[in-house]
């Protein structure tokens, strides 16, 4: 699968235009087209920017060895389907992230919900580990 290929999934999953793109990173839709069709390729600053708008990596649009468009999503091989509940109730809890009062921008509170992701993952893991090695300190017997 192509660069543009890639974008293009990806934009047609958040349901998302190619004017919509091509404005948030500053260009004109034609030239986003052009990327889109693997016809032009992007700077390294638009394709972080394109990354970003599409909650993924510039890594997985470049076809870097990732198989999934946004790999801090998904859930580790260990993960329970209630692991699984958990943090899709904790992805889906759509209030306002807050900095001193101010609401975050969309860029910064994706930045901070894939920060969150990882730690999700990594509390759920250590909280498993706890289980195995102290198993009288397991709440359901």
């Amino acid at each position: 699968m192509s660069l543009g290929s890639r974008i293009r999934d990806l934009r047609k999953q958040y349901d998302l235009t190619q004017h919509d793109i091509a404005e948030q990173i500053g260009m004109g839709r034609s030239n986003f087209g052009h990327i889109e069709n693997d016809r032009v390729i992007p700077s390294s600053e638009d394709l972080q920017r394109i990354a970003d708008i599409l909650h993924t990596t510039t890594d997985y649009l470049l076809g870097r060895g990732l198989t999934e468009p946004m790999p801090g999503y998904s859930a580790p091989a260990w993960a329970t389907s209630k692991d699984k509940r958990d943090f899709k109730r904790m992805l889906e809890e759509d209030g306002e992230v807050m900095f001193d009062g101010i609401p975050m921008n969309e860029r910064d509170r994706q930045r901070v919900l894939d920060v969150l992701t990882g730690l999700f993952w990594e509390a759920k893991q250590m909280n498993k580990r706890k289980k195995v090695a102290d198993p009288k300190n397991d709440s359901t017997r």
